[in-house]
Parts: C-alpha cells; sequence; structure tokens
C-alpha cells in the first residue's frame, strides 16, 4: 500500500507539474497570439491606406493650379513647362499622403519579426509600386511629352514612341478597371498580405479541449450504449 500510495503522490506532482507548464505554455502563445493578430490588423489596415493613397496619387482628374510648385528651369519655356508640371503632380500628391507610407514602413521590421524574414516581400513590392509610378512620371515629362508632335520621326519610331508613351500613361493614370497594372498588382500584394496572416486569425484548438474531448466523448458513448445480455 506504501509503494502504491508513493506513485500515486509522485504521479499528482507530475500531473501538477505538467499542469503548470501546459498553462504557461498556454499562456505564453496566446500572448504572442494577440500581439500577432495586433501587428497584423495594424498592416492590414496601413495597407488599405496606401492603396487609397496610390489611387489619390494616380488620378487623372487635376486641378489647374497642381504641379505648379516645382522649380522651374531659367532656360524653359512655357510649353515645357507645363509638361513638366504635369508630370510633378503626382510627387506633390504624394507629398500630401507620405505619412501614410511612412507609418507603413514603421510597422516592417515588428511585422517582419512576427511574421518571419519573407514577409518583406510584401514592403518590397509596395516600394515598387510607387517608384514605378515616380518612374513613369518623370520618363514623360522629360521625354515622351516632349517629344509628342515635336520631334520627327519614322513611321516605325513613332509606333514604338507611341507604345512605350501609352505603358507609362497607363502607371502614371488611374484607368479605373481590372486591366490597369498597378490595381492588378496591388491586389496580388494584398493577397500575398491576407495570406501571410491569415494562420493568426484562425481559431486554435486549446490544449485542454485536445485532452478532454475524446475522454468526454468516450465515456458519453460508453454511458449510452446499451449492455448486452
Amino acid at each position: 500500500m506504501t509503494e502504491i500510495a508513493s506513485i500515486v503522490q509522485a504521479l499528482s506532482i507530475l500531473f501538477a507539474c505538467w499542469a503548470v507548464i501546459a498553462g504557461i505554455d498556454a499562456w505564453k502563445r496566446e500572448f504572442i497570439g494577440k500581439r500577432r493578430i495586433e501587428i497584423a490588423e495594424q498592416i492590414l489596415a496601413k495597407f488599405y491606406e496606401v492603396k487609397d493613397a496610390i489611387a489619390f496619387i494616380r488620378s487623372p482628374w487635376s486641378g489647374s493650379e497642381e504641379g505648379k510648385s516645382r522649380k522651374r528651369g531659367p532656360a524653359e519655356g512655357e510649353a515645357e513647362s507645363k509638361l513638366l508640371d504635369r508630370g510633378y503632380i503626382v510627387f506633390e500628391r504624394y507629398e500630401k499622403r507620405m505619412n501614410t507610407f511612412v507609418e507603413l514602413n514603421t510597422l516592417k521590421y515588428r511585422f517582419m519579426a512576427a511574421f518571419g524574414a519573407e514577409s518583406e516581400s510584401v514592403f518590397v513590392r509596395i516600394n515598387q509600386v510607387l517608384n514605378s509610378i515616380f518612374i513613369s512620371a518623370q520618363m514623360l515629362a522629360t521625354h515622351y511629352w516632349q517629344r509628342q508632335g515635336r520631334v520627327p520621326m519614322e513611321p516605325d519610331e513613332f509606333q514604338r514612341h507611341l507604345d512605350e508613351m501609352h505603358k507609362h500613361e497607363g502607371v502614371f493614370w488611374d484607368r479605373y478597371n481590372e486591366n490597369d497594372e498597378v490595381r492588378k498588382e496591388l491586389s496580388a500584394i494584398q493577397s500575398e498580405l491576407e495570406k501571410i496572416t491569415a494562420p493568426c486569425f484562425e481559431e486554435k484548438m486549446r490544449t485542454y479541449t485536445l485532452f478532454t474531448k475524446p475522454l468526454f466523448s468516450r465515456a458519453k458513448k460508453s454511458k449510452d450504449t446499451p449492455l448486452k445480455k
């Protein structure tokens, strides 16, 4: 009897230790889970703001005074200035929404720490989208629009000029349809971001449920099953 009592006591201590460790582990997982959910919600919300900011930057509708904050060169003619001002509109608009992009990048390293270094690709792709808009604006204002109708070109050269100009204009201006390259890329980035953060929003089975549910199910099944005579 003494040996049995010792075994029971040892098992009780072991079970108590396991319960404490399991409780600490569950608390730790819950704490980390809450932090991951918090950073995921912040990133998703800020990304939606970034999408709105990019749509604002690329809007084809502009006011008569937009772009005129650009510093003009001493040798600029009036026609050249108008084209350069038109391209500068996206830079002016970016300045108005710059804090949105800064705030997103501020969350970058916290997000990478929570979801892995590979999640940096989301931020890289967003910056690539933004840079492509700036590059197209500069190319259009300083090259393509300046040459359009002013520089003699052979038919094949003129066709290349038009194709390249339209390609840049497709980045510079929002087309408001499913063929818009920037909108397609932002949708792809959103899908990647939602895929990365999806696991932290899924309800996890608790440890006690994992161990007790089958036990109670078996007990109930045994109780409900009539005895064979």
